[in-house]
């Protein structure tokens, strides 16, 4: 089994590396060129130490040192220039760079503060336990924008607005009414959007292509006028589990996990801050500083939950306006079992079940079926699963009175306003490039997909 060992404690040899960190001064032209220089010599260090599972104890230490010095003067560096940097990156808030075009100009601008786009690019060679863990870096970058009420909040709506994507086809989706994205099917019907995600070997678990096609979706429903509601459903899997049968989401794919394709920047972070908070907040169509509610565009949506909707899946049902789910169906946040943080999840939880019950979903690892008493607390309707159709035309006609987009906007400002939301992403960047890299995570992650192996397998060899 390939794990990625903890670092352990520094032997009695004492380890060659980079100088210590020299205090910074505050000038940022100053501090930066110290944080160049320290980052440069880790750089030197990891670059004469083989590839992570070769290293040895020693080497393990060596690394985790170079890391920690580095790391440190990042982390002083950004207390005292995260708005700088922001402003540079933005033309003084002037322009509005997505999360991941962010990063990247981070890394050209500020040498050494973030990984550069030719070392993520070596990160991919390797599965998640093999990898150096510059996310890490990128996280604590973001973490820190976002704890910045004038850049966090500026990165909050500048990932509010409408995707490029969304923007190119959304003529197409007017006039034709559907859009057939690789992992989306988006479809109008009269003045209702269906989208219906569609993983079906994984049981609808999310990756990055079926986020990025959920992020264009989401937008594309709340751009055309005529929609007047907007319904998330999963679609028929193939899966040997379920195989025929509508899932609405089977959460995180914990197989691209392992392998490593699950990147923090373009998938954990840009999940939150796009297609889930738009699902909430609405779409910033215009971000001119002068204007008022207007800017925002905001929809009621409804779940329709098939089988199950576990992690990713249960969290999105935390930002809708009415919840359908077949009598069988059941929702989870697996977080304890998987050992990283269930999004935006432990946010939204509490205010709709109350503590106790988000303390024994979330830590526990609680199921709520849709026949338990408390799932009232999660769904609007359970209803039999041939009814389920009946049931989402009902809702959507329900929703579809004018005053129903503006006062569930401003029950989402009152439930969750825009700084409180970036203030826990703010922790959350910093928590999750973590745990994606904790020795535990790793384990659990490999020991699942060496599971899923040997049953695929055992399915082989009896056909």
């Amino acid at each position: 089994m390939t794990t990625r060992p903890a670092a352990p404690a520094a032997s009695s040899a004492a380890p060659t590396g980079p100088a210590a960190p020299v205090p910074l001064s505050g000038r940022f032209d100053d501090d930066a060129r110290r944080l160049a220089e320290q980052a440069a010599a880790a750089e030197r260090i990891l670059a004469a130490l083989p590839p992570v599972p070769g290293r040895s104890r020693d080497e393990r230490t060596r690394a985790a040192t170079a890391h920690a010095e580095a790391r440190a003067v990042r982390r002083d560096f950004l207390a005292r220039h995260t708005d700088t940097v922001y402003g540079l990156l933005t033309d003084g808030l002037t322009r509005r760079p997505r999360l991941p075009d962010l990063v990247d100009a981070a890394a050209d601008r500020v040498p050494g503060l973030v990984p550069t786009r030719a070392q993520m690019a070596a990160e991919l060679r390797f599965v998640q336990a093999e990898k150096e863990g510059r996310e890490i870096d990128q996280g604590r970058f973001c973490g820190a924008v976002l704890r910045s009420p004038t850049a966090g909040r500026h990165l909050v709506e500048t990932m509010l607005g409408p995707t490029p994507r969304a923007l190119e086809l959304l003529d197409r989706f007017r006039a034709e009414g559907r859009v057939e994205l690789d992992a989306v099917h988006v479809e109008r019907r009269g003045t209702v959007a269906h989208v219906e995600f569609r993983n079906p070997g994984r049981l609808n678990a999310e990756n990055a292509r079926l986020v990025a096609d959920l992020d264009t979706a989401v937008d594309l429903v709340l751009l055309d006028d005529t929609v007047r509601v907007g319904v998330l459903r999963g679609g028929t899997t193939d899966h040997p589990a379920h195989r025929g049968r509508r899932v609405f989401s089977a959460g995180i794919d914990l197989t691209d996990l392992r392998d490593g394709r699950i990147p923090l920047v373009g998938f954990l972070l840009a999940r939150e801050l796009g297609y889930v908070n738009k699902l909430l907040h609405g779409l910033l169509t215009d971000p001119a500083p002068g204007a008022g509610s207007e800017r925002y565009v905001t929809k009621p949506w409804i779940g329709a939950v098939d089988t199950f909707a576990i992690g990713g899946g249960m969290q999105l049902l935390l930002t809708l306006d009415h919840v359908v789910a077949e009598e069988g169906a059941y929702v989870s946040l697996p977080a304890a079992e998987e050992g990283i943080v269930p999004g935006a999840g432990n946010l939204r939880l509490t205010r709709q079940t109350g503590a106790r019950l988000a303390r024994q979903v979330v830590l526990g690892g609680r199921r709520i079926a849709a026949t338990d008493p408390e799932a009232a607390a999660v769904y609007d309707e359970v209803v039999p699963a041939d009814r389920m159709d009946e049931a989402v035309e009902r809702a959507a006609a329900a929703l579809a009175a004018p005053a129903v987009a503006a006062n569930r906007r401003m029950l989402a400002l009152a439930e969750e306003p825009l700084d409180h939301f970036r203030t826990y992403l703010a922790e959350f960047a910093f928590a999750q490039a973590d745990r994606a890299y904790a020795p535990d995570v790793l384990d659990k992650v490999e020991r699942r997909w060496q599971e899923r192996e040997r049953r695929r397998a055992a399915r082989g060899s009896r056909t």
